[in-house]
């Protein structure tokens, strides 16, 4: 260290730096390292914490019944039983539930896609009195718990008789949701207003400037809003409790529901089952990350 220090003493008197100025860089350094050290610390110690139960979901899974409930706990099963999960496939008819899920999963993420945008984009680039009002009163809606409007929700369904039915799992997102409407909103006011002013000059309508112009430019944030809305639907719970009676109609979510109110005893089947349920989300998000990061990224704040 000595020697480093001498020839950076040297150096600063050749380039008649002085050495005072040389320490003081030298300090800012090492005091960088010791911070983003740190901070790797820190996000290594969260990242532990949140991986945590999904590593012992999937070790739970490959072990035996007795050494699940072993104390002290094993964190590694003596032997790896593959077959709890053919065994649990046998019983959890995962095709079906999966099924099921995505004739609700898709048209959802199509209806919040294009709803959403098409609403942001009323928000973005159309000028109307009373706009940013209504922007406000859309975004106050978040903070509207959804245990208030579920009575009347059910009780509307219910008189229709859409009960039983997936239509309202998947009718009311075609009328948009308010985190996408907020988050395309943002993405559109980024984009030159002199492509939309080139295009309404040349006579093209609001709709062709919204399709041909500023979705083509909003790839990333629309793929963003499409992997919520697909992971908020697909990971749905609730809902399809409360509309959804008869057990063929079930989702995933549901079947794994059932499949542990029927085999409570068997803990590595039931993990089993939750890591076939959860693969496909794992799958389609590092196969999106990189343009799911594209968009949180260029999706500012710009009011």
């Amino acid at each position: 260290m000595s020697n480093i220090v001498n020839v950076a003493e040297e150096k600063a008197l050749r380039a008649n730096v002085p050495v005072a100025q040389v320490a003081v860089y030298r300090r800012s350094k090492v005091l960088r390292r010791l911070t983003l050290g740190l901070a790797f610390v820190v996000v290594l110690f969260f990242a532990v914490i949140f991986v945590f139960p999904v590593y012992w979901m999937i070790v739970t899974s490959l072990k035996a019944v007795p050494e699940v409930f072993h104390l002290p706990p094993i964190w590694w099963p003596h032997k790896l039983l593959w077959h709890n999960y053919p065994d649990a496939l046998n019983v959890f008819p995962f095709i079906k539930y999966a099924v099921n899920t995505l004739k609700i999963t898709l048209p959802v993420t199509a209806g919040t896609t294009i709803s959403s945008s098409l609403v942001a984009y009323g928000f973005s680039r159309l000028h109307w009195r009373g706009r940013d009002i209504v922007f406000y009163l859309v975004l106050a809606t978040l903070m509207i718990p959804n245990w208030v409007t579920l009575v009347p929700l059910y009780i509307l369904f219910n008189k229709i008789g859409w009960v039983d039915t997936y239509k309202p799992l998947i009718v009311p997102f075609f009328f948009g949701d308010p985190f996408s409407i907020f988050l395309l909103r943002q993405f559109f006011l980024r984009q030159p207003q002199e492509l939309v002013d080139a295009a309404r000059v040349d006579g093209a309508s609001h709709f062709r400037v919204y399709w041909q112009v500023i979705m083509p430019l909003s790839r990333p944030a629309l793929a963003v809003v499409a992997l919520f809305a697909f992971i908020a639907s697909y990971t749905d719970f609730f809902n399809p409790l409360i509309y959804l009676s008869n057990p063929d109609k079930y989702t995933l979510q549901l079947g794994l529901y059932n499949f542990f109110g029927q085999h409570f005893v068997n803990w590595p089947g039931f993990m089993a089952a939750s890591v076939v349920v959860l693969a496909p989300i794992v799958v389609l998000f590092f196969l999106t990350q990189k343009t799911f990061i594209e968009g949180i990224t260029f999706t500012g704040l710009k009011g």
